[in-house]
């Protein structure tokens, strides 16, 4: 819900005819009746009368005056803080329509730049926990190509300069090309971040985001103009960021929830909830037939008797990689249930058969080797049936496996 106010702001602090008199007429009768009883009666006593008077509603208009730009300076600050509240708010809110989170990243920069008055370009960027190394995830109104060409890290930006390592508040830099000047890239690089817009930078609002105490990344908003920032944007972006933090974390862990719910912890694969779910949406080919696959291992109980659970555990995440890296990311391939997987693929038939053929032969030769039966049915939307004829193929080869040993 974004918050709407019923308050106009050019009346907020409007004060009424009635109001004015009130303020402006007890004082002046109440000097009027001091001088009156308490003044001898001369002209040049009513004459200073008259000056106390002009001077008093002459403070008194300055006073209204600055009042009133005081309260809607105010208004106009809760306004902007209201505005960034709803727009995280909406951020975390519509996170599920985002694929990634650069998309997601992408929409909050667009937000804090049309936030920030004298924002005209912004980026983040993201901090590598393990090497500090850092890259520019996403821009706006910059060439993303040429930012991610620069090889810089932490300790080299001008937030972890400015902050003595902490990179724990806003900071803003009013001469871009001198700051550059100072450090340690190199010219190509410095002509780069300089450069990344039409406009020459002059003035940058950088703020570190902070996730679970950890930094990680920083959002940069930039001017075209000198002294384009004061401590009125650092307020604001502080409270920015600070919700950003929040937004970022909240995608974060729904997508986490996404994955816990649509895949098979173990392998990574589809679990069977997503999987059928999915069938619904698959895609016909009007050349080449569909086909169900069933494939289901043959020693994943002896290989937990002789290696334990934890070989049993590696073979299947082995087996479930092997089945993605040779099938198309369109394929949809996933774990049913125990060592059976399961796979809805576009011909041609040989050509499938081809590739598990040269799977089974693959695996054979791991140590410990891995060993599989599989099924093939073609799928024509009767799901129930093509299901029956690739499970009953796939447990006639079992059968016909054990024969033979």
């Amino acid at each position: 819900m974004h918050t709407k106010s019923s308050i106009n702001n050019k009346h907020i602090a409007y004060f009424d005819f009635k109001s004015h008199l009130l303020l402006l007429a007890v004082p002046l009768l109440l000097f009027f009746i001091i001088f009156t009883f308490a003044i001898s009666d001369s002209s040049t006593s009513y004459l200073y009368l008259i000056l106390i008077c002009c001077v008093y509603a002459l403070s008194y208009g300055i006073t209204y005056y600055m009042h009133k730009q005081n309260i809607l300076r105010l208004w106009q600050h809760l306004e902007q803080v209201i505005h960034i509240n709803d727009t995280t708010f909406e951020l975390v809110n519509l996170s599920s329509q985002y694929g990634s989170e650069k998309a997601f990243l992408d929409a909050l920069l667009q937000k804090a730049v049309s936030a920030i008055e004298d924002a005209e370009m912004g980026s983040i960027i993201l901090v590598d926990k393990k090497t500090k190394r850092l890259q520019f995830e996403s821009v706006v109104g910059l060439d993303i190509e040429a930012l991610r060409k620069i090889n810089f890290t932490l300790e080299e930006t001008f937030q972890f300069r400015r902050t003595n390592g902490r990179c724990d508040k806003a900071v803003v830099i009013n001469n871009m090309k001198n700051i550059n000047a100072k450090s340690t890239l190199t010219t190509e690089d410095q002509h780069a971040l300089l450069h990344a817009s039409i406009k020459p930078i002059c003035s940058t609002l950088s703020s570190p985001i902070r996730i679970d105490g950890e930094l990680y990344g920083m959002m940069n908003l930039d001017s075209c103009k000198m002294e384009a920032f004061g401590d009125y944007d650092i307020n604001l972006v502080n409270i920015l960021t600070s919700e950003a933090a929040n937004a970022i974390l909240l995608y974060q862990k729904s997508k986490k929830i996404e994955l816990l719910a649509d895949y098979d912890g173990l392998t990574e694969l589809y679990n069977r909830k997503k999987f059928d779910a999915s069938i619904l949406q698959w895609h016909y080919h009007l050349e080449l037939a569909s086909y169900i696959i069933i494939l289901d291992m043959d020693n994943l109980k002896p290989l937990n008797d002789q290696y334990g659970h934890q070989a049993g555990d590696d073979a299947l995440k082995t087996f479930a990689q092997s089945l993605k890296s040779i099938w198309h990311p369109h394929f949809l391939v996933a774990r049913y249930g125990g060592d059976e997987f399961i796979a809805l693929c576009h011909g041609p038939i040989d050509v499938l058969e081809q590739q598990i053929t040269q799977l089974q032969h693959d695996l054979a030769l791991l140590t410990p080797a891995i060993n599989f039966s599989y099924g093939f049915a073609q799928y024509n939307q009767d799901w129930a049936s093509a299901f029956k004829q690739a499970d009953n193929n796939m447990y006639s080869q079992k059968r016909l496996k054990k024969k033979l040993n």
